[in-house]
């Protein structure tokens, strides 16, 4: 294991909580979503983390012909990156303020095949698997593990190799449960999100507890969110992680700056991770490198580009 192997690079593009309000540059459309994976691709990202809008209000959308729209224009434009769709939608409650008990608009709540319909569907390489039930906001996440075995039953039929979202201590406790189970594939796959509020705090403290309860072998990546993205990512690295930045994570290529678009912000992490020593991973590295299906088989000659990092844990 040394710092001089490949590091994956995942670029969410869009999210569901990041708005226009914010950043102008933000793609919406399907077409804008997928020039955005694109230019990600171009700048050095692997994977792209793709949410889709309803075009016309803006906000996340669990509609199955939005994402085959963008997965067929990244496909028309020859971009080979892998595509990690989400299934974070349709979690969310808001509580009303007169009757907890009931819910208020802005409740996404749904049955859990509905949240990975489009996985069924599209068979995407990557799918996200949220594992936390955390207060977000004046919202409330909620992930049973009854909801999540389902979900994760019907991504292992789509032959999808969910990436598991960490966002505090006992999200982990949990997955790993699933992994001993045989629910998720093993080694399993773990992206650690830092600084939401109420969730795992964005600091090295923290980082490195939960590196220390992550079951072996394992990959895993890390990120964070807002002011704290590029300092996460720079983390990540040095801790020996895969790393991630995009606009569903930050809006702003430096303080006081915002971003022009998803493409700039990837090329900033390139740099970072090159300047402390790294090397990027290609999509075709990285497909490798977690096992996916499609990627190619370590040979003589390219072993060494994919030797284990610590981003992917052995006993």
């Amino acid at each position: 294991m040394t710092m001089s192997d490949k590091t994956i690079l995942t670029c969410a593009v869009t999210g569901n909580i990041t708005t226009r309000a914010q950043n102008p540059a933000l793609p919406v459309t399907p077409s804008e979503i997928a020039q955005a994976v694109v230019d990600a691709a171009n700048a050095g990202a692997a994977i792209a983390h793709v949410h889709v809008r309803d075009p016309a209000t803006e906000r996340g959308s669990m509609d199955v012909a939005l994402y085959r729209e963008v997965m067929e224009r990244v496909s028309a434009a020859g971009c080979d990156i892998i595509l990690n769709l989400t299934t974070g939608e349709g979690g969310r409650f808001v509580p009303d303020p007169e009757d907890p008990k009931r819910a208020a608009p802005g409740t996404t709540l749904c049955p859990p095949e509905a949240r990975v319909a489009h996985v069924r569907a599209l068979r995407p390489e990557i799918c996200t698997l949220d594992f936390n039930t955390m207060v977000s906001g004046e919202r409330i996440v909620i992930n049973p593990p009854a909801n999540l075995e389902r979900m994760a039953r019907v991504i292992a039929d789509a032959g999808t190799l969910p990436e598991i979202e960490l966002f505090d201590s006992g999200d982990l406790v949990m997955a790993k449960e699933f992994v001993e189970r045989g629910l998720v594939p093993n080694p399993p796959l773990f992206q650690i999100v830092l600084g939401v509020r109420y969730g795992a705090a964005a600091n090295p403290e923290t980082l490195a507890y939960l590196l220390s309860q992550l079951p072996r072998p394992c990959h895993w990546a890390a990120f964070g969110i807002g002011r704290q993205a590029f300092r996460m990512l720079a983390l990540a690295y040095l801790m020996g992680g895969h790393v991630r930045i995009g606009m569903e994570d930050t809006v702003h290529i430096a303080r006081g700056e915002l971003a022009k678009g998803n493409g700039q912000l990837v090329e900033k992490a390139v740099r970072i991770v090159e300047d402390l020593g790294g090397r990027m991973a290609t999509p075709m590295e990285a497909r490798a490198i977690l096992g996916l299906p499609h990627g190619a088989a370590p040979t003589p000659s390219n072993v060494g580009e994919v030797a284990p990092r610590l981003g992917e844990m052995t006993e």
